[in-house]
């Protein structure tokens, strides 16, 4: 036994730390799943100028994106155990400003701790990395998978626990539903202090190969559009589909369901994910996931009620899923071991920071064009990401052949 845990042999702590790394997300997860169920509506309640409703879950993603660099060279330095530790301070310490910016009225406040919790999500979204480090090639998919599953339960305890505690403060409305999401974060802190990862290290100086080779890989292009397209246009609808259920006449409490519902499809499917990508192939399962997305947009177009809603939803998280655990494992093909937390820096960058442009672009043509807009610029990202994994596959059989 060393620092870091027992030795293992084989896929042995692989499958430990796929389990650890499931409850853990069941926490972390329940993060984003509040600010987004609640951050556009809040926000709406705190300036004039309804464009700027969903900055607050935008924010969220810029934290998102501009923590995973960060959050990858501290782990390196840190471990992995101890990054994840200083990640969820870090968002229980945002999920406490954004309470506080709820209950004064202060927007600047609030954005400043949606910002602080999406810093917090650069850490809980390397959680799939954590678990592909120590796993063999066969299993790597669904050691990913894995810990896709833990959001199942993000996605009850997050909109569940804005449904509970959404009326405990009547003079500060929703600011105990974001004291919630922190005590949720410090919660986060028991699971991960089970975690038994190796230690994470750069390349020696001279080894592996320079950032800009590997991402001209037509795998790591294909691989990462299809990443970007699904997160991206996931996130882009579902910022604005609270507000538009808000604006069609249905409740709080169903958009907060609606998301419910989004979230356990976002993760319900993981328990067969990685048997799908292992018999059918990773590009295959990537693409039935971008199509699973134009669908969503389908269903959204078809009408207004909370069905539409809520299946569009619903789609649209089961699209995600595929398309991003896809992608994901692609990626994994990608790189050495000596080159895996600049890759996957690289990756999460490119990807979160395309996330965050589609949020914040969600709220102004939510404004401007309504939830009709919104769902028509779904397709043509899908037919490029769909053309490139295409391409990628058929270059895939042609060097078997």
């Amino acid at each position: 036994m060393n620092q870091h845990g027992p030795v293992m042999d084989g896929d042995t702590l692989a499958r430990r730390n796929a389990l650890v790394l499931a409850g853990a997300p069941a926490l972390g997860g329940a993060s984003p799943a509040i600010v987004i169920s609640l951050g556009g509506i809040v926000g709406s309640q705190l300036v004039a100028n309804q464009a700027f409703a969903t900055v607050p879950v935008s924010l969220m993603q810029l934290g998102l994106a501009t923590g995973v660099i960060p959050a990858a060279f501290l782990m390196r330095r840190l471990g992995r155990r101890n990054g994840y530790v200083l990640g969820a301070l870090i968002g229980a310490t945002g999920a406490s400003i954004a309470a506080a910016g709820a209950a004064e009225r202060l927007f600047w406040l609030f954005c400043l701790g949606t910002f602080l919790c999406g810093l917090y999500s650069s850490y809980v979204q390397s959680y799939r990395f954590a678990a592909a480090d120590t796993a063999s090639d066969s299993f790597r998919p669904r050691a990913i998978s894995w810990v896709m599953i833990g959001g199942l339960l993000a996605g009850v305890i997050g909109p569940q626990s804005v449904y509970w505690t959404r009326d405990l403060t009547p003079a500060a409305p929703f600011a105990a539903s974001f004291l919630a999401q922190g005590v949720l974060a410090l919660l986060a802190i028991g699971v991960v202090l089970a975690l038994r990862a190796p230690p994470v290290k750069e390349a020696k100086s001279g080894g592996g190969r320079p950032l800009p080779e590997i991402i001209r890989q037509p795998k790591f292009i294909a691989s990462v559009i299809a990443a970007l397209v699904a997160y991206g246009l996931m996130s882009f609808v579902m910022t604005a589909a609270p507000i538009a259920m808000v604006a069609c006449g249905h409740s709080v409490g169903e958009a907060a369901l609606g998301i419910q519902w989004h979230v356990l499809a976002m993760y319900g499917p993981s328990f067969l994910t990685g048997r799908l990508i292992a018999r059918f192939g990773k590009e295959k399962v990537t693409a039935a996931g971008l199509l699973l997305t134009a669908l969503a947009a389908v269903v959204g177009l078809s009408g207004l009620s909370v069905a539409h809603f809520w299946l569009a939803l619903v789609l649209l998280g089961v699209g995600w899923n595929f398309g991003f655990i896809g992608a994901t494992a692609l990626v994994t093909d990608c790189y050495r071991p000596e080159e895996r937390v600049k890759v996957q820096a690289a990756n999460d960058f490119l990807v979160f920071g395309s996330v965050a442009i589609a949020s914040f672009s969600s709220g102004g043509l939510l404004s401007a064009g309504g939830w009709t807009s919104v769902n028509w610029l779904v397709f043509p990202p899908v037919a490029v990401a769909l053309a490139l994994v295409a391409w990628q596959a058929m270059g895939n059989r042609a060097v078997a052949a």
